[in-house]
Protein backbone atom coordinates (compact mmCIF):
# COMPACT_ATOMS: atom_id res chain seq x y z
CA UNK A 1 0.00 0.00 0.00
CA UNK A 2 1.29 3.35 -1.13
CA UNK A 3 2.19 6.06 1.91
CA UNK A 4 2.58 9.77 1.12
CA UNK A 5 5.77 10.78 3.28
CA UNK A 6 6.61 14.60 4.62
CA UNK A 7 10.04 15.25 3.54
CA UNK A 8 11.43 17.80 6.52
CA UNK A 9 13.35 20.39 4.96
CA UNK A 10 16.47 19.99 6.85
CA UNK A 11 16.67 16.42 5.04
CA UNK A 12 15.66 17.87 1.23
CA UNK A 13 19.23 18.29 0.54
CA UNK A 14 19.20 14.29 -0.07
CA UNK A 15 15.66 14.44 -2.09
CA UNK A 16 16.40 16.82 -4.77
CA UNK A 17 14.33 19.39 -2.67
CA UNK A 18 11.15 17.39 -2.71
CA UNK A 19 8.87 17.67 0.07
CA UNK A 20 6.53 14.71 -0.47
CA UNK A 21 7.43 11.51 -1.83
CA UNK A 22 5.24 7.95 -2.39
CA UNK A 23 6.19 4.84 -0.70
CA UNK A 24 5.50 1.28 -0.61
CA UNK A 25 5.70 -0.39 3.07
CA UNK A 26 4.12 -2.21 5.51
CA UNK A 27 5.91 -0.64 8.32
CA UNK A 28 7.79 2.91 9.34
CA UNK A 29 10.91 0.76 9.31
CA UNK A 30 10.22 -0.12 5.48
CA UNK A 31 9.58 3.04 4.73
CA UNK A 32 12.89 4.37 6.37
CA UNK A 33 14.34 1.23 3.98
CA UNK A 34 12.78 2.51 0.87
CA UNK A 35 13.44 6.28 1.05
CA UNK A 36 17.35 4.71 1.86
CA UNK A 37 16.91 2.99 -1.59
CA UNK A 38 15.99 5.94 -3.44
CA UNK A 39 18.19 8.68 -1.45
CA UNK A 40 20.62 7.53 0.07
CA UNK A 41 21.60 8.62 3.17
CA UNK A 42 18.30 9.34 4.53
CA UNK A 43 18.17 6.40 6.92
CA UNK A 44 21.43 7.75 8.35
CA UNK A 45 19.65 11.04 9.18
CA UNK A 46 16.49 9.52 10.63
CA UNK A 47 17.78 5.86 12.55
CA UNK A 48 20.82 4.75 14.40
CA UNK A 49 21.22 1.61 15.78
CA UNK A 50 18.04 0.39 14.75
CA UNK A 51 15.78 3.33 15.96
CA UNK A 52 14.66 6.31 15.28
CA UNK A 53 17.48 8.65 16.04
CA UNK A 54 16.78 10.87 19.56
CA UNK A 55 14.84 13.87 18.42
CA UNK A 56 13.37 12.30 16.11
CA UNK A 57 9.62 11.93 16.14
CA UNK A 58 7.07 9.50 13.25
CA UNK A 59 3.23 11.17 13.23
CA UNK A 60 0.85 8.73 10.96
CA UNK A 61 -1.72 10.74 9.66
CA UNK A 62 -1.47 13.54 12.64
CA UNK A 63 -0.82 10.92 15.55
CA UNK A 64 2.58 10.86 17.13
CA UNK A 65 3.66 6.98 17.49
CA UNK A 66 5.94 5.63 20.55
CA UNK A 67 6.02 2.65 18.36
CA UNK A 68 8.46 4.06 16.10
CA UNK A 69 9.81 2.04 13.07
CA UNK A 70 7.80 -0.85 14.41
CA UNK A 71 4.71 0.80 13.81
CA UNK A 72 2.75 -1.05 11.36
CA UNK A 73 0.88 1.11 8.15
CA UNK A 74 -2.91 -0.79 7.67
CA UNK A 75 -4.03 2.08 5.60
CA UNK A 76 -2.64 4.40 3.39
CA UNK A 77 -1.23 6.88 5.37
CA UNK A 78 0.47 10.55 5.74
CA UNK A 79 3.31 9.79 7.74
CA UNK A 80 5.36 13.07 8.34
CA UNK A 81 9.37 12.55 10.48
CA UNK A 82 9.00 15.23 12.90
CA UNK A 83 12.31 16.83 14.24
CA UNK A 84 12.67 18.15 17.58
CA UNK A 85 11.91 21.33 17.75
CA UNK A 86 15.06 23.53 20.61
CA UNK A 87 14.15 26.71 22.26
CA UNK A 88 14.63 28.62 25.00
Amino acid sequence: MRHDVWIPPVHRDLTGGEERVQIEAVTIGEVVTALEQRFPGIAARLTHEGQLRPGIAVAVNGVVTPRGLRQRLDHASEIHFVPAMAGG
